[in-house]
C-alpha cells in the first residue's frame, strides 16, 4: 500500500469516526433533559469539527488527488471517481453551510437555555435543523466511500 493510499484511507476513517462518534453524542444530548449537556456537546462539536473534520478533509483531497493523478483518472469525469468527489464536495458544502452556522447557533441558544434554566425553542428548532443537515452531510461521504471501494462501471 503506498503512502498516499494510507493516507487517503486513514482520512475517511478520521472523517467517518468522527461523523459517528458527533452522531451518538448527539442523539445521547438530544434524549437528555440536562442542559448542560446539550450546551457542552454544541461546543465539542465545534471542537471535534477543528481537531478531525478539517484534517481529515485536507488528507481526503490531497491524497485523492495525486491517487487519482497517478492512476491517470479524472475526479471531474462521469464516473464513479467523479461522482464520488461530487458527494464528498457536497457534504463539504452542507457543513459549511448549513452545520457550521448551525453549531454556532446551537451555543448560542444552548448558553440561553442554560442561563434561562429550561430549553428554548429556538435551541429546540436549530438543534432539529441540525440533525437534518447533519444526517445528509454523514450520508454523502458514506455513498462516496461505497462508490470508491465499489468503482462500479457507469
Amino acid at each position: 500500500m503506498s503512502l498516499w493510499l494510507f493516507i487517503h484511507v486513514l482520512g475517511v476513517v478520521f472523517l467517518l469516526g468522527n461523523a459517528f462518534t458527533v452522531t451518538f453524542w448527539k442523539v445521547r444530548s438530544d434524549y437528555s433533559e440536562d442542559l448542560s449537556l446539550k450546551l457542552q456537546t454544541a461546543k465539542n462539536i465545534m471542537v471535534l469539527d477543528y481537531i478531525f473534520t478539517l484534517p481529515s478533509i485536507v488528507m481526503i483531497l490531497a491524497s485523492g488527488h495525486v491517487l487519482a493523478h497517478n492512476a491517470g483518472y479524472s475526479v471531474f469525469s462521469w464516473s464513479w471517481l467523479g461522482i464520488s468527489y461530487g458527494l464528498f464536495i457536497l457534504s463539504g458544502v452542507i457543513w459549511i453551510v448549513a452545520l457550521l452556522p448551525l453549531q454556532m447557533a446551537m451555543i448560542k441558544h444552548g448558553k440561553q437555555s442554560c442561563e434561562q434554566q429550561t430549553l428554548t425553542p429556538e435551541f429546540e428548532r436549530v438543534s432539529h435543523r441540525w440533525n437534518i443537515y447533519g444526517v445528509l452531510a454523514t450520508v454523502t461521504p458514506i455513498a462516496a466511500m461505497i462508490l470508491m471501494v465499489w468503482k462500479p462501471e457507469l
